[in-house]
């Protein structure tokens, strides 16, 4: 076993706090990652907390991860040590089903999480990045493109595949009118993906402090989302939103505001669920309402290489370790421009 160091949440009402424990032995197929840095997604939050029902404690959140190889297995033939790299939210599946041979490894019913799962072959937890070293299946690990910002590099594996698989399915280019809903550490993301592809951008915020950020982040336009005149006079204007909020509002208005085919996308997943929408909105003008999970294993390297072309990273600060806890209790109040990402280097006892 390869010993291995954390911060870890021992029961949901509890701060995250120092744990030793071991990583499984390389296998043939495996990368051995020195975690450099992981990023702080709303997801570790909920989790840590058992929101989202019973974890294995110790549990260890995190699955925006970047670092460098330290070892690989006999088989590996796609990294070497050294090699900058990167895991996201899942690592492992089937790799056999119709999903895993479309690439779409996310929607495998048997995925297994960066953490939340349960590993292959050993029956153990899976234990996510807030720890100094991760092994991975060769399949699941990401290439960083090379002079990328590590640091800035980490929310990419979760909110940047999260926000970029949609805009690419739903095919976002010059010449459409593409609103995001809500800036935060998805919108944010959604906001610089969706301005680099070509199209006209505009921010839906509930929040007047934002429009200036908004558009020093691309946005061409910022609609005040309760503002209900604003919001009419956004009707029939738009080809595609992105919905990234994680709270339970009103949806009608953001389904008013698409064209004929027009399709909104939800990408937050609120505790409790969004009232639903008029029907005759949806009906009367052919428009969709979609869900999407972030991307497959395929999808999510064209979007470091797109990111890397284009010249995007995320928006963070970096704390230490030792602030993860206080990092949660800022998150809870949107308190962050616009993810929190720790440098594991300051992962120490104590």
């Amino acid at each position: 076993m390869i010993p291995a160091s954390a911060y870890a949440a021992f029961d949901p009402n509890s701060p995250l706090k120092y744990w030793d424990f071991e990583r499984r032995d390389l296998r043939p197929d495996d990368v051995e990652i020195d975690i450099l840095f992981c990023g702080v997604c709303h997801s570790d939050l909920h989790a840590a907390k058992g929101e989202w029902g019973d974890v294995n404690r110790p549990f260890v959140p995190g699955h925006e991860i970047v670092g460098k190889v330290k070892a690989v297995g006999s088989s590996v033939t796609k990294y070497k040590v050294g090699d900058s790299v990167g895991v996201g939210c899942l690592v492992d599946s089937c790799l056999s089903c119709h999903e895993c041979e479309d690439g779409l490894e996310q929607y495998c019913n048997h995925w297994v999480g960066t953490y939340m799962g349960m590993e292959t072959g050993t029956g153990k937890p899976t234990y996510g990045g807030y720890s100094s070293k991760i092994v991975v299946k060769e399949h699941f690990v990401l290439k960083i493109p090379e002079g990328m910002d590590l640091a800035g590099a980490a929310p990419l594996l979760c909110a940047g595949i999260t926000t970029y698989s949609p805009l690419r399915h739903w095919k976002v280019g010059p010449g459409q009118r593409v609103g995001v809903v809500g800036l935060g550490g998805l919108g944010h993301m959604g906001v610089k993906l969706a301005k680099a592809m070509g199209a006209t951008v505009v921010v839906f915020t509930t929040s007047a402090s934002k429009v200036e950020d908004a558009k020093r982040l691309g946005a061409d336009e910022v609609v005040i989302s309760k503002d209900e005149a604003a919001m009419a006079a956004e009707a029939g204007k738009f080809d595609f939103i992105l919905n990234t909020v994680a709270v339970s509002h009103n949806l009608d208005p953001f389904l008013n505001a698409l064209k004929r085919d027009g399709t909104l996308t939800l990408v937050g997943v609120p505790s409790e669920a969004h009232p639903s929408p008029g029907v005759q909105g949806l009906i009367f003008k052919r428009r969709s309402l979609a869900g999407s999970l972030i991307g497959g294993i395929a999808e999510t390297q064209e979007m470091l290489d797109f990111c890397g072309q284009h010249g995007l990273t995320a928006d963070i600060e970096l704390i230490p370790m030792q602030g993860i806890n206080t990092a949660y209790e800022r998150m809870l109040k949107s308190d962050v421009k616009y993810r929190f990402v720790i440098d594991v280097s300051t992962l120490a006892k104590g």
